[in-house]
């Protein structure tokens, strides 16, 4: 058995190198700011390739507390009853337990919201990679007719500037830009908070960085074994974040009569239709349901989609193919994806729980 698991563990850091080469984050801070460290579960890597911080949006504590006050309020929407968090719950894995988010007026989205967990080790957002950055990702769903339907951010601006301790706020947080309220420096702070959002320290975790055998049950040892080998699931969810950062197409919807094409709607690139961009599993037993078109309830719906191969299509990805898993073998692997819900943290998370509690005790509701 030791042997087994010394051979998984030296399995999981090629996997790891292969996505993560050594490098500095770029953070560079302007005259007047402090920098800020991020809280990081065991796990995960802020030395990896894919972690970094733009020159021009270094991490303050000012910027993050101004973030993370935006990311909950519901004036950023056009009538005042959605905020970034009404479709990204924390106790949800900063996720939507619905198929579909309800935007003003009830409207409906045409895929499930992601995941904003360990979005710090991600570079393009959303599910077809059509924001360059979580700066770009931020403004989108406050402009998006069928989400917040701001008609522009000046509306939003001049909500913010009515408010002097949002002024007082941005001055804090933006001292070189003077304290400005505008799209650049909101898209900024609520970056800014949502790199701190992050998951790690969970059993697989334990297992594999502290040696800690008891972290994983054995069913779920099996599982990380199958993970690694027969069920191929690692040629896609690779590295300590479990993805390859790329697009795949799975056939999901792609032969619907308005089938919605993906990537290859931002690419134009011929076989990138219907292609969505592998999410990252960590939380994965916590973020139902599954898929870009949310069309899958459990993580045994999700294995058992992956036996069968998928959904034929004409661009259905080279890497999908039939499992034959047993019964035995798809309950090991559902088992190793629990194993990878751990601990979810995120800039004033203490501060935010002692608010939920005291408003679940007084009957108001959840956060």
């Amino acid at each position: 058995m030791r042997e087994k698991l010394a051979t998984l563990v030296l399995m999981t850091a090629a996997l790891v190198a292969c996505t993560a080469h050594k490098q500095p984050a770029v953070e560079t801070l302007k005259p007047g700011a402090a920098a800020y460290q991020l809280k990081v579960p065991l796990g995960l890597d802020l030395e990896a390739a894919s972690y970094s911080v733009p020159q021009e949006n270094p991490l303050t504590e000012a910027k993050l507390k101004l973030g993370r006050r935006l990311y909950f309020d519901k004036a950023l929407s056009s009538n005042n009853t959605l905020s970034c968090a009404s479709c990204h719950l924390p106790e949800k894995g900063f996720a939507d337990p619905r198929q579909f988010s309800l935007g003003v007026h009830g409207q409906k989205g045409g895929r499930q919201a992601p995941a904003l967990i360990n979005r710090a080790f991600s570079r393009k957002q959303f599910w077809d990679g059509r924001a360059a950055s979580l700066e770009v990702q931020a403004l989108g769903p406050i402009m998006n007719p069928i989400e917040m339907a701001r008609p522009n951010m000046k509306s939003v601006v001049s909500r913010l500037e009515k408010d002097a301790s949002y002024v007082a706020a941005f001055k804090a947080a933006f001292l070189a830009e003077g304290g400005a309220i505008n799209d650049i420096t909101i898209s900024r702070a609520l970056a800014s908070f949502e790199r701190s959002i992050m998951s790690g320290n969970s059993p697989y975790d334990r297992f594999t960085q502290l040696k800690d055998s008891s972290a994983m049950s054995e069913s779920a040892q099996r599982g990380y074994h199958l993970f690694l080998g027969k069920a191929n699931c690692a040629s896609c969810h690779v590295g300590f974040n479990f993805t390859d950062e790329s697009y795949h197409n799975l056939g999901l919807g792609v032969n619907a009569k308005k089938p919605d094409l993906g990537r290859y709607a931002i690419s134009k690139l011929d076989g990138q239709q219907g292609a969505f961009k592998t999410p990252t599993l960590r939380e994965i037993a916590n973020t139902a349901p599954y898929m870009n078109d949310g069309s899958l309830k459990t993580l045994e719906e999700v294995i058992e989609f992956y036996d069968k191969g998928c959904r034929e299509n004409k661009w259905l990805s080279a890497k999908i193919k039939p499992l034959g898993l047993t019964t035995q073998e798809k309950q090991d692997l559902v088992e190793f994806l629990k194993a990878l819900s751990g601990e979810v943290v995120w800039y004033g998370k203490d501060e935010d729980l002692k608010h939920a509690a005291a408003q679940s005790r007084y009957g108001v509701g959840k956060m």
